[in-house]
């Protein structure tokens, strides 16, 4: 229910825009083109009030879709989360597919495929840090951690990318230097995580030969022998890691995009739109989740861990990521990725807070709420430093 409400808001953008591409593909003015290519989306054009109120619409959905994406993961059994991974990476693909279509499949860049490997490598370890610190804290640390990256790398232009100009760079800095004190209070917080929500859980694939009664193998792995405060530092440091891989996961995009406008470049005349990029990013997150899930297996046995219960979760929480993707996508496009990214990093992580918080109770005691909040404010204020340097 919850994501039919969502997509009810990414439809209608979605055929909004396909419109727009149609209109200027027949002899449009091509204005839209100019300004997104001048980095000038929505507040130097006549329309700058519907194209800001579009952009927030579409930046709202994907907060929510996002933030909410990995709610599942509390719910049920997924073991060492590889299968889940795969399920998740499954609907991410399938969502993009139907995207593309109502697109009228943009041209595919290989290179954009990339980034969603390096996606897709990084969010193999999101169930262990779920399972470490929590769906809150997991996604609070590696949303601060992820915007910095992406933040350094259009900030200062690696990898090739041209650099991104702000208007008040003491605040963009300023801004940064919050996000990364996020992080550092967010390690003080204390977590109270259930390892296993459901202890009934049967896998679908059974290891006969360590039950002698043929019973369902133990749904534990390894983050389940380990004591509490080195599975925290564990959870940290996965997180961590995990938003370091997020955060490069848009530098090829980027890097297209940046010599779109160079002639003796092979990206010459490529698409400055997001939404033209999502699918060949899909293909890359199911791709490398598939290579992935394949190496596990090898490593089983051929008695991977997989569970029923998982499946339709599993596809659920990655169409949530798609639709989230394309309406972040949206967002860009009516506004500015360097405005957008840290309005949605900072905000996903929140509503994923309020879910670990307030329905599975992962932060207990009023210290450890005081230090969260507190981080929480900071994350979110440092967010807001970073979008409005720009304005």
């Amino acid at each position: 229910m919850f994501v039919a409400k969502c997509a009810l808001l990414v439809i209608p953008l979605l055929i909004a825009r396909c419109y727009g591409k149609q209109a200027k593909a027949s002899g449009g003015s091509g204005d839209e083109e100019v300004e997104a290519k001048n980095g000038t989306f929505g507040f130097n054009s006549t329309n700058n009030m519907t194209r800001f109120t579009c952009g927030m619409v579409a930046n709202v959905a994907a907060v929510l879709l996002y933030g909410s994406s990995f709610v599942s993961v509390k719910r049920i059994e997924t073991g060492d989360g590889m299968f889940f991974q795969w399920m998740y990476c499954t609907g991410i693909w399938s969502v993009a597919m139907i995207g593309d279509v109502m697109l009228h499949s943009p041209k595919f860049y290989p290179m954009a495929m990339i980034g969603g490997a390096i996606w897709a490598t990084g969010s193999v370890m999101v169930v262990t840090i779920v399972k470490a610190i929590g769906l809150g804290l997991g996604i609070l640390i590696w949303g601060s951690s992820s915007l910095l990256i992406s933040w350094a790398t259009s900030r200062f232009g690696w990898f090739g990318i041209t650099a991104d100009e702000v208007s008040r760079p003491a605040l963009n800095y300023c801004g940064a230097g919050l996000c990364l004190l996020s992080g550092i209070i967010f390690f003080c917080v204390k977590t109270d995580v259930q390892l296993h929500p459901d202890p009934e859980i049967v896998p679908l694939l059974i290891d006969r030969r360590s039950c002698d009664t043929y019973g369902p193998a133990s749904p534990k792995f390894w983050i389940d022998f380990v004591g509490p405060k080195r599975r925290r530092f564990i959870g940290y440091l996965l997180a961590v890691m995990t938003g370091i891989f997020y955060g490069f996961s848009f530098a090829p995009m980027l890097y297209i995009k940046s010599h779109s406008s160079y002639r003796n470049s092979m990206f010459h005349g490529a698409s400055v739109y997001d939404l033209d990029y999502v699918y060949a990013e899909s293909c890359g997150i199911f791709l490398a989740s598939t290579v992935y899930f394949a190496i596990y297996c090898v490593a089983m046995r051929s008695r991977p861990r997989i569970y029923s219960r998982a499946v339709l979760p599993g596809l659920l929480s990655g169409s949530m990521w798609a639709l989230a993707t394309y309406c972040w996508a949206l967002a860009n496009n009516y506004l500015s990725a360097i405005i957008t990214f840290p309005m949605v990093s900072a905000g996903y992580g929140l509503v994923a807070a309020l879910w670990g918080g307030l329905l599975f109770r992962e932060i207990k005691g009023i210290v450890n709420c005081l230090i969260f909040s507190l981080a929480s404010c900071v994350v979110l204020a440092g967010s807001l430093l970073t979008a409005i340097s720009n304005l």
